[in-house]
């Protein structure tokens, strides 16, 4: 298909075949890295701002490793789903929402948990990192012993679900996520002022008349709701949530006005060439989208890092 027919197509012109494949499998995909890409970012944004850690992102606190606990257990345990390597390595599933239910749900659990846990603490930023490295780790031995327990075809599935796919968006699973991540990032844009003093330290903050605590609760459940809704869709997508707010903190300053929806653009726009080159490297072949955003990454990540000039007195 030429770039001709495929904007023609796009607009309901042209043959059957090329509107079958703009309009319902190519524009659902397309808009699925746009939404899930703004929303991770935005999502590993007020993760790090809220908690003052520039490591927290979904994966560091246990909503990722906790998504694919619920999967695991709905494909293995309750035989949720299934791998199809007889039918072009497809994805089947008898019901196909039992699987996203468990995911959403174990996600969004593991946060409400990891958020009671450092209720105790005063939603102390350290608390609450420390309490999600170690349910995440929890999550994965669990996960890891119901894989061992599991058939050659369900341990399949379980795998081949946490690989990041856009592929699987639909019109239907795109506008779920966009109604999750248009609120919440809306929600963020209004404690931003909030977020720019807690910078200073909570004292300094609730000297403003600030309340630290319900400021990071209201960020990190619903940062945590994006990453759930996002992940129990498309699967594990990583290394988005930690890149794309470090890279244009340093670009456009820590002012979140600013450093969030500038975050939140880049994270769009690395999804969708992160997909892009996962389908150009292998002809026939799609690659994970997740791991070609870690590969791509993890490096860039470590560059920032090393190559940042460091203040003298």
């Amino acid at each position: 298909m030429s770039f001709v027919d495929g904007i023609k197509a796009l607009f309901g012109e042209g043959t059957k075949t090329n509107i079958l494949i703009m309009q319902n499998i190519r524009l659902p995909r397309v808009l699925a890295g746009l939404i899930a890409g703004f929303g991770l970012a935005a999502s590993g944004h007020i993760m790090q701002s809220s908690l003052n850690n520039p490591m927290a992102s979904p994966s560091t606190l246990g909503v990722s490793n906790a998504a694919v606990l619920g999967a695991n257990i709905a494909i293995i345990v309750l035989s949720g789903g299934y791998f199809d390597s007889a039918n072009g390595s497809n994805w089947n599933s008898s019901n196909p929402y039992v699987t996203v239910t468990f995911a959403f749900l174990f996600a969004l659990g593991a946060m409400a948990i990891i958020l009671a846990l450092s209720s105790f603490r005063g939603f102390q930023p350290n608390t609450v990192v420390l309490a999600g490295i170690a349910l995440g780790s929890m999550f994965s031995a669990v996960t890891t012993l119901i894989q061992y327990f599991a058939t050659d075809t369900q341990l399949a599935s379980a795998v081949y679900w946490t690989f990041g796919d856009l592929g699987r968006a639909t019109y239907q699973t795109d506008w779920i996520m966009l109604a999750v991540v248009s609120v919440s990032t809306i929600v963020f844009f209004f404690l931003s002022k909030s977020l720019n003093v807690m910078q200073s330290g909570d004292e300094s903050a609730k000297s403003l008349g600030i309340n630290p605590s319900l400021v990071r609760f209201i960020c990190l459940f619903l940062a945590s709701l994006i990453a759930a809704t996002c992940i129990s869709f498309l699967g594990i997508i990583g290394f988005l949530g930690i890149i794309a707010p470090q890279v244009m903190k340093r670009i456009v300053g820590e002012d979140h006005r600013y450093s969030l929806i500038s975050s939140c653009l880049f994270g769009s726009l690395l999804l969708i060439l992160s997909d892009t080159l996962a389908r150009a490297l292998l002809q026939g072949t799609s690659l994970p989208v997740g791991a070609i955003t870690s590969i791509l990454g993890a490096p860039f990540f470590l560059y920032i890092i090393f190559s940042k000039k460091e203040k003298h007195a």
